[in-house]
């Protein structure tokens, strides 16, 4: 707690003993233990904190004043040439990086990038089982130039997960995507081979420990598989990147992306690198409204701000319309601005790691780090992210999760709901699937992790 003598000689000091006084007297017959809180996995949130006395016992992201984090666009568009002409205008627009969605063919993925410099802007792909091919269609259009910036993003385990299905065993799947990244690995010095992501476990309703374990497992997959197509643990855990959901709740993402490097750190010390985490924060799909969709630039402005605040290396912010269909001009630029607004006026990024030093950050991202240790813990007993999958054992995290959350309030859905309901223009062009590759013998299948939207039941249907 601040001491306000500080500030003002005059003023008296408070201490904590003045200020439970006075929240006994306002909460009356209450106990004051009515005012802790939890999260849905149960990790405990109470109501004052004394100041932290840890001191550096969170790995921080690499302090970069000209560039505090890595502004990400993505483009779903299904006709290459509208994608292209999106992504140049978010370029011009301030983004520095961009992702193509959807694509898996050299021929699309030329027009989508054309006249995108590849060694000055980085490129990244979503291609679900199609990310070998997507990756070599990608190759074929950076030409081989060892100065290309790209993120290959191969990540069959979102895919398998989402679906419940994979075209053929996922550990073929698997297998293909290191063989293939690895023949790239040499060629792109620069380049981000795999996708390690938990946004699946979120995106279903999960819990934030349970994300960072899901990630901290597929990262476990894909560097051993990377290891065992030829390259050097080490490389393989730096080569790799972090995927998490940012939330409205700012302080959970905080200190979720905190726990995320401490967790990575600790799994890269124990295979022999040194390899700091690298994260991509995507905004989370599940907060977002279909009514009142305006009140989605709230929950992405908070959103973008833990993505930042919690040192994410790169954030791709969300349109306010995602809910409704695909955004138009003026969704991408209201998006673009949102970030450059927290970087370049309100200075998110000119602190690194702004959350050290709080005791209540401290603590939630211990409490997440700790847990989502003994969730890796679990997945790996379980034999690995596959059979965690296979067996239902995520799945079933998910549920519990979801059980937990009840029915929160939304606004602009079940508080303070519209009187009136109020268009807005989406694109009307068709989302880009990337499509399924099969490989030999049987389907893959596991409890899938289908996406939700918080507010969907709520809403009041035209």
């Amino acid at each position: 707690m601040a001491d306000a003598s500080v500030l003002d000689p005059g003023f008296p000091p408070a201490g904590e003993d003045a200020w439970r006084a006075l929240v006994a007297k306002t909460l009356g017959d209450k106990p004051f233990e009515s005012l802790n809180k939890a999260t849905v996995e149960g990790l405990p949130i109470a109501p004052l904190y004394a100041a932290s006395t840890a001191e550096a016992s969170f790995p921080a992201r690499p302090f970069d004043a000209e560039r505090p984090w890595d502004l990400r666009v993505l483009s779903a568009q299904a006709d290459p040439a509208r994608a292209n002409a999106e992504l140049l205008a978010d370029l011009e627009g301030g983004a520095a990086s961009v992702i193509v969605a959807g694509h898996a063919t050299a021929e699309a993925l030329n027009v989508a990038l054309s006249n995108i410099i590849v060694e000055l802007a980085p490129v990244g792909l979503d291609a679900g089982f199609a990310g070998p091919k997507a990756a070599d269609a990608l190759h074929a259009v950076a030409k081989s130039s060892p100065g290309a910036r790209l993120d290959f993003n191969l990540d069959p385990l979102s895919a398998f997960a989402e679906a419940g299905a994979s075209p053929g065993p996922v550990g073929s799947h698997i297998v293909s995507a290191a063989t293939v990244a690895a023949r790239h690995a040499q060629t792109y010095p620069h380049a981000q081979l795999f996708l390690a992501s938990g946004r699946v476990a979120h995106e279903a309703g999960g819990g934030e420990a349970l994300e960072v374990a899901v990630a901290a497992a597929a990262a476990i997959a894909y560097a051993k598989a990377m290891v065992r197509a030829g390259v050097a643990a080490g490389e393989a855990f730096a080569r790799i990147t972090l995927g998490l959901a940012a939330d409205a709740d700012y302080f959970l993402t905080i200190a979720k992306l905190r726990a995320a490097r401490a967790v990575f750190a600790r799994i890269a010390t124990a295979s022999g690198g040194a390899a700091q985490a690298r994260i991509e924060a995507r905004t989370s799909r599940r907060m977002l409204t279909a009514q009142d969709p305006w009140t989605n630039m709230i929950r992405l402005t908070a959103a973008g701000f833990g993505a930042a605040a919690g040192g994410a290396d790169a954030v791709v912010l969300g349109a306010f319309t995602d809910a409704l269909g695909l955004p138009t001009a003026f969704g991408r630029r209201q998006s673009r601005n949102t970030q450059l607004v927290l970087m370049e006026e309100a200075a998110v990024g000119r602190v690194a790691d702004p959350a050290a030093g709080s005791g209540y950050l401290d603590s939630l991202t211990d409490h997440i780090a700790r847990a989502a240790w003994a969730r890796l813990q679990a997945i790996e007993a379980a034999g690995g992210i596959v059979a965690a999958l296979e067996s239902g054992l995520v799945a079933r995290e998910v549920a519990a999760a979801v059980a937990g959350r009840g029915d929160p309030k939304i606004l602009g859905v079940t508080a303070f709901p519209p009187t009136e309901k109020t268009d807005v223009d989406v694109d009307a062009g068709a989302v880009a699937v990337a499509p399924d590759v099969r490989l030999p013998g049987p389907d893959s299948t596991c409890p899938p992790l289908t996406p939700v939207r918080l507010s969907e039941k709520h809403e009041v249907q035209a």
